[in-house]
């Protein structure tokens, strides 16, 4: 089959969905398929050749807004041309607004199926863009109406499923995560990790991976942290990852007198990234802003036990008292530092880790990019017949097309439209 995926983010961006589409673009093609990346250009370390050279890169604005993400400008002739000759079945959208109306325009004209995966809450995201509060109902909307315009949608967990049918998503949905390299992570070198960063072998360690944002609810998590280190004065909490909130992470933990013990290691990837799983020997994490909580699943496939809150996408896979600890998404930072110091326990931890390993398996990328290309089979023998009749009766085709453009206007007029009523509204009763 041949696969075009569109998406906002890639790499060299170190985020979530980059490693999603990276992650399934390198499955697909083990199983021999073929893929092609339509994506922005991005700053940072270059991108290995083998990856790169399945990828074209469009016009970008960078670092919009002060974020890690770029814009992308109008779309090239180079890009036309490249989408042409590699005459893609299936067109798979990673966001609902930029490259993914493209993504739904190329899928119209070549008359092939579209499917969209709703990888993000972007109502967690509002406060990167201006007039946020009102944007907020601009990005719970936009997703939905877009979702309707798709032949399939994808949902990394049941959680946004759920959320997504409520808003009033009525295209076949499919459950399927982003895998992982269990293999990869489960084997890694931790104590090689742990001597680049001067760690001690015998030191506990508590890990996180992850956006320095406040959408990760970053000042929680220091605080937790903070305590549970404030009583165990041997310990030391690793950060892999950047952004915007990593001062005040120190902030807090200055304040509880154990910056000290902070080690921030900044963006890792590939095998790096592995290996700094390995090195921890309890995850913490307190996102409420996951649909799948990927690094959860990583962590776990590194052995590491996992203390996190009850939240969309991080309940399917932290099971309380089993591989890890699960609280209650209203828990104080007290009870977070507390389930971290029984998690650290050496028989505890032991115990969850094994467990951990055991869940991990069921997010492998072989398996997930199993299920993906089963979906994928399944909307295109489902829209077949929509298919062959627009390819003999090009006025349908025409009308379709024509509706398209009127359907993609309509859903960024209403959803702002929208917003910005609702955003009135709230002003006029002072809510």
């Amino acid at each position: 089959m041949k696969i075009c995926m569109m998406t906002n983010t890639y790499l060299p961006h170190v985020g979530g969905v980059a490693r999603s589409v990276s992650t399934f673009a390198e499955a697909y093609q083990r199983l021999g398929h073929e893929v092609l990346i339509v994506a922005p250009r991005f700053d940072g370390k270059p991108v290995p050749a083998r990856l790169e050279q399945i990828v074209v890169r469009v016009p970008s604005l960078r670092n919009f807004n002060g974020s890690d993400f770029s814009v992308r400008l109008p779309m090239a002739a180079a890009l036309s041309e490249r989408l042409d000759a590699f005459s893609a079945e299936i067109m798979h959208a990673h966001h609902p607004f930029l490259l993914g109306d493209t993504a739904l325009r190329v899928a119209m004209n070549k008359n092939i199926p579209m499917i969209f995966t709703h990888h993000t809450r972007y109502e967690d995201y509002a406060h990167y863009i201006p007039f946020s509060e009102a944007m907020r109902e601009v990005a719970i909307e936009l997703p939905t109406h877009f979702a309707n315009l798709c032949d399939g949608v994808i949902a990394p967990s049941e959680s946004l499923a759920r959320i997504i049918r409520r808003r009033g998503v009525t295209t076949p949905i499919r459950v399927i995560p982003t895998g992982i390299d269990v293999q990869a992570f489960a084997t890694a070198d931790g104590r090689r990790f742990r001597a680049r960063m001067k760690i001690a072998a015998d030191a506990l360690v508590i890990g996180h991976v992850g956006r320095l944002a406040p959408e990760k609810n970053l000042g929680f998590l220091a605080e937790a942290v903070a305590r549970f280190l404030g009583s165990n004065p041997t310990a030391l909490f690793l950060v892999v990852g950047d952004g915007p909130g990593r001062d005040s992470l120190r902030t807090t933990l200055e304040a509880h007198g154990v910056a000290d013990r902070l080690i921030l290691a900044g963006k890792r990837t590939g095998r790096v990234l592995q290996e700094a799983y390995r090195a921890m020997d309890v995850f913490a994490f307190a996102s409420k802003s996951e649909t799948q909580g990927m690094v959860v699943a990583e962590a776990m496939a590194a052995g590491c036990p996992v203390v996190a809150l009850d939240a969309s996408g991080v309940r399917e896979v932290v099971a309380d008292g089993k591989n890890g600890v699960l609280l209650p998404a209203g828990a104080s930072p007290a009870r977070f530092a507390a389930a971290l110091a029984a998690c650290a326990r050496p028989d505890t931890r032991a115990r969850l880790g094994r467990q951990a390993r055991v869940t991990a398996t069921r997010f492998s990328r072989e398996e997930s990019a199993r299920q993906a290309l089963e979906f994928y089979a399944e909307t295109r023998r489902a829209t077949r017949a929509r298919r062959l009749r627009d390819h003999f009766h090009p006025w349908s085709a025409m009308l379709k097309r024509v509706g398209l453009e009127w359907d993609l206007l309509a859903m960024h007029t209403q959803s702002v439209a929208n917003a910005m009523l609702g955003d009135r509204d709230r002003k006029a009763t002072g809510s």
